[in-house]
This record gives structure tokens, C-alpha cells and sequence, in this order.
């Protein structure tokens, strides 16, 4: 179908056709769905008024873009979505020549703009082509977006932006009225008339400045668009963002403007399938679901690690009110909901702001408060300055809880948790630990209440990988746990979830194995280490974190220390490359880290020592 041949009709045709495949695929595949049923008529628009294969297409976060992906030449693998050896829920340069940028990570996008327009400025390029941001209104809450803007409205790069506002509803006479306004200060007309006006207004000295200045000012403070316009970006809207001949429309005059613009159009989460639309967090990311009812499907009856981290935290807040949290915009997926609501003094959703979260924070710990932020790994990579400047430079008593540490699944090399190790180790005064199962994360969480330092602790996505392991001790600092010792010349050292891993991983050997649960990678137990290396030779580490910095790497530089030769070190760790998507067991597979395909390894790699 070529969309810039079509009627509106066939236009709106096409956008329930759109929505129908991604209801489709989402309830069975999982995915994003409220926010990108909710962007389709945007999509559609921009597709035809500006041109994907030279305009950037820059998608923030980019979890809307399914129907880009669907107009882009990938309707028959669109089933493939989120699955191994499929096709990304983000927009991935090498799988589309239509997708400019890889993007995961909220509020990027206005900044890749601003950088794709120097680019276009330096080649010459301004009259054929023109970057096109779509951003949603969550993304707006980050600092980054206004450090793009600041530099935008000052260097009046040409460039489209599309606020998508799906917070707010569309109320019909106001839509008609603003369609009109927003239709008029995009017109070729009322732009001449603005500049005739402002050239008129100098021949006519101070006086007319001074009243022209403050009827701008009084108009401004009844319109919504004033702090874009103060920082000299052209605003237009509230747009409509379920009419799709305003949308064409406004979209093109935005573009024959050359000029900085923002349209802001209002969109329905979940527009199109009744069930999901207004709902805030539920239908934002789902997994597979029954289309008819709205019923997720059946779910697995272990206890999540985010589940267990939120029943400690409740306990511990209950009973020491200096405990206080915060997340940043994952209140249900780091399981701090029930605590904003029981303490909604102590417990702060701080919107798409991790350097924020951290800092502020840290402030409270310096106040005598004892502060849980808690964030994704994936997500305190965001953090990380304020993590050294405002945390550990202070010396200041913050927990950072990292849900999702190590493989994530679906949502791919944006998201895998597998980098906190590798750049938290490095910063003075910052103590590294995890638990390996229900027990010791209750007990992780006791020790990290009373400790009088920054410290992480993390867990995975899902349940722990468990293997009827041995009662688990209360946490002390630098103490590790012996789970399993004989006379075996090998070692596994498991942390957090990589000591269920290495029980798993031991049960399809026939030889004897000692097992040891690290619990605190920095410091690490130095004595237990030492004493080990005098009865075994062969050292195996399981770990979900890169290898890189990470686990092994820790292991070993305490060996080089101490001069200890004739311990070998293998570890188990991931290897320098961002892990593709996919369904958890089946990337582990293609990795090489399921338990007996482990087991062979280390069959391997002993037999090859001999």
C-alpha cells in the first residue's frame, strides 16, 4: 500500500488493520502494547508526510514503534516480535534500513535529533531532509530532554517533534477549538503575519515594544505551549491524535516551517482495544494474554525476587520508620506499589529521573534516613556520576536495590542487567552483595537496613534459580558461605542467583564439586579464599554479570595479589557482547549456560588439565 497515494479513509482503514496484528501478536508474544496502540494514528501521519529511508525517524524509548515497524516492510515477520532470533520490540538499525537509532532508554531521542540535524546542516542537506522525534510525555519527566532543548531553541535547528501526551483526555469542543488555533499558528500565513508584526513593532520605538511584550507575555500565560516558546521552539497544539487528517495536516506545515517545532498531540492509551484504554501501568508492558478477556495468561507459581524484595522491604519499613525508597517510574516492577501506598511519605515514584533518585537520596541518608532506591540494573546506568559524586563520595549509607540483574529476556540488549558489577566495583566505599534464594534475601535485606555505608545488592528477573540449597546464614560483612565441601580438586563459586546455578550445574556431574556462595564480591572474603586455595585447584565461577570486570575478575586479582600461581579460574560470566533478545532460557542456550551444558564444560575443561 502506498500510504502518500492514500484517502484518509484508506488511511483509517489501515490504522485498525495495524492495530488488529499488534492485539494479535501482543496477546500471544507479549509486549508494549497500551502506549503503542495508543501512537498509531502518529505513526501513520508521520509515515506520510516526511519519508523514514532519509528523514530520521527517532523514536524515544522507541516501545511504541510497532506500527512503524509494520509499515516499514516487516508485516510477515512481525510474528517473530520479541522472540529469539526475531524480530526487536525496539527499533534496531540492522534489522531496517527505515530505523535511525537503537533506543531502549527513555529520553535520548530529542538529543539524538538535535545531532542528527548538525549533521544535516554540515552536509547541506536542510531543504530534503528534516529529523522527526516522537517522544511521550513520561519521557519529558528526564533532565535530558531540556538539556537537548536548551541547545535547540538557541541554534533554531529545523526539526519536528511530536510531544505524545497520552496522560491527558481529549474533551471535544476543546479538540475543535485547539485543532483550529493549532491549524492557524502553523499556517504559512499567520507565520508571515508574525514577523510583519515583529518588524512593524521596531520602526515603532520602545513604547510599542513595551505594550507588544506584554500582550505576548499575558497570551502566553493562558497557553500550554509557554515554556517550549520561552525557550524559542515553535509550539503547536493540542493536536488530536486520533484524527487523522488533522495530524497530516499540522505535521505538514510543522514540516514547512523549518524551524524547531513541537506538536503536541493528545493520544488514549491503548486506543482501540477497550479493555486497556486509559489504564496506566498494567497494559503499558504485558505478557501473553487472552485478546477476548483481557486475562493474562497462566503464570508461574514460584515467588518472584521482586516479590520476595518487596515483602522484606514492607517488613523492614514497618518496624523503622528512618526507612524511606524510591524508584524511578517502576513502582509496580520493582515492587514498591503497596509500600507508596502504605507510607506515601516515605516511598516516591521520582518519574524517569535515576541521577535524581540517587541524589536525592543521598541527602536523606545524610539526614539520618536510611534509603532503598530502587532501580533496574539497566537503569542505574543512568545514575552512575551521582552514584560516585553524591553517594560514595560522602560515604553516605544508600542501598541500591538492582532488580533485573543479568539476562531479562524479551526486551534485549537495551535492557540485560549485566554491567552494575563491572562499574560498581570500581568506587571507593561502595560494598557489593547478593542473595542466592528466599531465606537469604531476607536476610541480605537485614544487613543492608543496619549497614552504615553505600552498598548493592542484586536479584534477577523472575524466581531464583533454586536446588534444595543448604539453610542459608544470617549476612555478615565479607563472609561468604560453604555450602558443599569434600576432597574434590574443584571449586564452584556461585553469587547471588549463580549459586543456584552451580547446584544445577553440579547435579549432572559425576564428580565431587565444593560449592561456595560468594555473598559480597567487594570486599571479598579474603580468609575463606585463602583456605580454599590450599585444597582446590581448579576454580569455577557462576555468575549473571560480565565477565569483564565482573565476578572472575574480582577473583583473580585477589589471587595476583596474594601471588597464588597454581589456582586456575574459569569463569562462567558473559562475554564482552550485548546479548540479543529473546526468551531467557533460550538466549542462556545459545550462551552456553544452561546447567548441563555447563556441566560439560567443566567436564571438559578438567579433563583437558590432566
Amino acid at each position: 500500500m502506498n500510504i502518500k497515494k492514500s484517502s484518509i479513509k484508506e488511511l483509517e482503514n489501515l490504522c485498525a488493520k495495524i492495530r488488529e496484528e499488534i492485539l494479535r501478536v501482543v496477546s500471544k508474544n507479549g509486549g508494549h502494547l497500551s502506549s503503542t496502540l495508543g501512537a498509531t494514528e502518529i505513526i501513520v501521519a508521520m509515515h506520510e508526510v516526511f519519508d523514514s529511508k532519509k528523514d530520521p525517524f527517532i523514536f524515544d524509548v522507541s516501545h511504541q514503534s510497532y506500527a512503524h515497524k509494520l509499515l516499514t516492510g516487516r508485516w510477515d515477520a512481525f510474528d517473530t516480535l520479541r522472540q529469539f532470533n526475531g524480530i526487536s520490540g525496539y527499533t534496531k538499525p540492522n534489522e531496517s534500513e527505515h530505523d535511525y537509532f537503537v533506543a531502549g532508554h527513555s529520553s535520548t531521542s530529542i538529543s539524538l535529533g538535535v545531532g542528527a540535524a548538525k549533521a544535516i546542516a554540515l552536509k547541506g542537506e536542510q531543504d530534503s531532509r528534516v529529523p522527526v522525534v516522537m517522544i511521550g510525555d513520561g519521557s519529558m519527566t528526564a533532565g535530558m530532554v531540556y538539556e537537548a532543548l536548551n541547545e535547540l531553541g538557541d541554534r533554531k535547528y529545523p526539526m519536528v517533534i511530536i510531544l505524545n501526551d497520552n496522560e491527558m483526555s481529549i474533551a471535544k469542543p476543546i479538540g475543535a477549538i485547539s485543532r483550529m488555533l493549532s491549524s492557524a499558528m502553523a499556517s504559512p500565513f499567520y507565520q508571515s503575519f508574525k514577523r510583519h508584526t515583529e518588524n512593524f513593532v521596531d520602526n515603532f520605538g520602545e513604547s510599542a515594544h513595551y505594550i507588544a511584550k506584554r500582550m505576548e507575555e499575558s497570551l502566553k500565560l493562558i497557553t500550554p505551549g509557554i515554556l517550549f516558546e520561552e525557550m524559542g521552539i515553535n509550539y503547536i497544539g493540542p493536536v488530536d491524535g486520533h484524527n487523522l487528517s488533522s495530524l497530516i495536516e499540522i505535521l505538514q506545515k510543522a514540516k514547512e516551517l523549518k524551524k524547531p517545532v513541537i506538536v503536541h498531540v493528545q493520544t488514549l492509551k491503548g486506543k482501540g482495544y477497550q479493555i486497556a484504554e486509559g489504564k496506566e501501568e498494567k497494559w503499558h508492558g504485558v505478557g501473553p494474554f487472552d485478546l477476548d478477556s483481557g486475562n493474562s495468561a497462566k503464570k508461574s507459581s514460584s515467588k518472584s525476587a521482586t516479590q520476595i524484595y518487596s515483602e522484606a522491604l514492607l517488613h523492614l519499613a514497618k518496624h523503622d520508620k528512618k526507612i524511606v525508597g524510591a524508584t524511578a517510574a517502576m513502582p509496580s516492577g520493582t515492587g514498591l506499589s503497596e509500600l507508596m501506598e502504605l507510607f506515601p511519605d516515605r516511598f516516591w515514584d521520582v518519574a524517569i529521573a535515576e541521577q535524581h533518585a540517587v541524589t536525592s537520596m543521598s541527602a536523606l541518608a545524610k539526614e539520618g534516613f536510611k534509603p532503598f532506591c530502587t532501580i533496574y540494573s539497566t537503569f542505574l546506568q543512568r545514575g552512575y556520576d551521582q552514584i560516585i559524586h553524591d553517594t560514595c563520595l560522602m560515604d553516605l549509607p544508600v542501598v541500591f536495590a538492582l532488580d533485573r540483574a543479568g539476562i531479562v529476556g524479551e526486551d534485549g540488549e537495551t535492557h540485560q542487567g549485566v554491567f552494575d558489577i563491572s562499574f560498581l566495583r570500581a568506587v571507593p566505599n561502595m560494598t557489593l552483595f547478593a542473595p542466592r534464594d528466599e531465606k537469604s534475601f531476607h536476610q541480605a535485606m537485614a544487613f543492608a537496613a543496619q549497614y552504615e555505608h553505600p552498598c548493592s545488592l542484586r536479584y534477577p528477573r523472575g524466581s531464583f534459580m533454586e536446588s534444595n540449597l543448604p539453610e542459608s546464614l544470617p549476612f555478615a560483612f565479607a563472609k561468604s558461605q560453604l555450602l558443599r565441601s569434600n576432597a574434590s580438586d574443584i571449586l564452584f563459586i556461585g553469587y547471588g542467583n549463580g549459586v543456584g546455578r552451580a547446584y544445577q550445574s553440579a547435579e549432572f556431574l559425576e564428580m565431587e564439586v565444593s560449592i561456595l556462595d560468594l555473598r559480597f564480591v567487594k570486599p571479598l572474603d579474603e580468609k575463606m579464599l585463602l583456605e580454599l586455595s590450599k585444597k582446590h585447584k581448579k576454580w569455577f565461577v557462576f555468575s549473571d554479570s560480565a565477565k569483564m570486570g565482573g565476578v572472575g575478575s574480582a577473583i583473580l586479582e585477589f589471587l595476583a595479589k596474594e601471588k597464588i600461581l597454581h589456582v586456575s579460574v574459569e569463569s562462567f560470566e558473559y562475554e564482552d557482547s550485548f546479548i540479543t533478545h529473546g526468551n531467557t532460557k533460550l538466549v542462556e542456550e545459545s550462551l552456553g549456560l544452561l546447567p548441563h551444558q555447563l556441566a560439560k564444560r567443566v567436564e571438559i575443561l578438567v579433563e583437558s588439565s590432566k
